[in-house]
């Protein structure tokens, strides 16, 4: 019965503590506005320090868990090299999700959340095997259930992260590449529309551009460093953009003429991905009204005769 009861403490006072760093994470600090920031708010639109300055804060717990399992985390990180590699599809992935952080900040992620999952499910395995409610053997399997389940868990997430920011750029491309065309079409060069892109754009393809630019200024070729940034992002609408980019860069072709036609399909591709979207979500909306909304409709229209007729009024 102890066994129990402190099973159920640990579970209850964990809940607890997360849900208290979390409200208090969100609480707005009560300080007095710096001239740094009242500035900032006022040169969004041409200074990238005050963009940085005003962009919000994203509070980030792997520092103190870091500091809380700081004995645990380097060999439970060197285990998850070893057993899952794929080192560099990782890169990648953290590439595409715009995360910034590195493979080692990843790997500390789920380490943290393995050590955690496992620590949760071993305080529910206590509680139930105490209370007789969970079997020896379930609640063995409970802590290794539970970091599994920390690990799928970060994997998945990283992965809704890259679809959520590929869908972002898909979104952005029409709008970038026309914004390209119009500053081909004023006398700009391809190197000066791409940096204003990157100056003046706030989106997902304005910070790829930022970091292509930077290559290009250091003296990479703008052909490969298009080429590479497409196939390290693996979005078909950007990729196939910039293939004829580039093809009309080695022609000598005009560009703003090429960049126009491809906004174009980009604008067209995504309102058939609207339409077969919508279509699908028209079969999904028959789902609710078949099985719920006509069964209580028929029942509602039925119901009243089936009493008349059995009552004789």
């Amino acid at each position: 019965m102890m066994t129990a009861q402190l099973g159920w403490s640990l579970l209850v006072g964990t809940l607890l503590g997360v849900g208290l760093w979390s409200i208090l994470l969100t609480t707005p600090r009560l300080t007095r506005l710096r001239l740094d920031d009242r500035l900032a708010a006022q040169l969004l639109d041409i200074s990238a320090e005050a963009r940085r300055m005003s962009a919000p804060r994203r509070s980030d717990p792997v520092g103190t868990l870091g500091a809380l399992l700081g004995p645990i985390l380097p060999g439970t990180r060197q285990l998850l090299d070893r057993f899952l590699g794929g080192a560099d599809r990782l890169a990648d992935d953290l590439r595409r999700a715009g995360s910034t952080g590195g493979i080692d900040r990843y790997r500390a992620q789920q380490a943290a959340a393995l050590l955690g999952g496992g620590a949760l499910g071993a305080v529910l395995a206590l509680a139930g095997v105490g209370s007789g409610a969970v079997g020896v053997v379930a609640g063995l399997a409970l802590p290794l259930t539970g970091a599994l389940g920390g690990v799928v868990g970060c994997d998945r997430l990283l992965a809704h992260r890259v679809r959520a920011r590929r869908t972002r750029m898909v979104a952005e491309l029409p709008t970038v590449l026309e914004f390209l065309a119009l500053s081909l079409s004023a006398g700009e060069g391809i190197h000066d529309a791409l940096r204003r892109v990157a100056r003046v754009g706030s989106g997902e393809l304005s910070r790829e551009f930022r970091g292509l630019v930077a290559e290009v200024a250091a003296g990479r070729p703008l052909g490969r460093a298009l080429e590479d940034m497409s196939r390290t992002l693996s979005v078909p609408p950007l990729t196939r953009a910039v293939d004829q980019l580039v093809s009309a860069l080695d022609r000598g072709a005009p560009l703003a003429s090429v960049l126009q036609a491809q906004a174009s399909d980009c604008r067209e591709q995504s309102t058939r991905d609207l339409l077969e979207v919508a279509g699908k979500k028209e079969v999904g909306m028959m789902v609710p009204l078949v099985f719920l909304i006509l069964p209580f409709t028929i029942a509602i229209a039925v119901y009243p005769g089936l009493v008349a007729l059995q009552t004789g009024f």
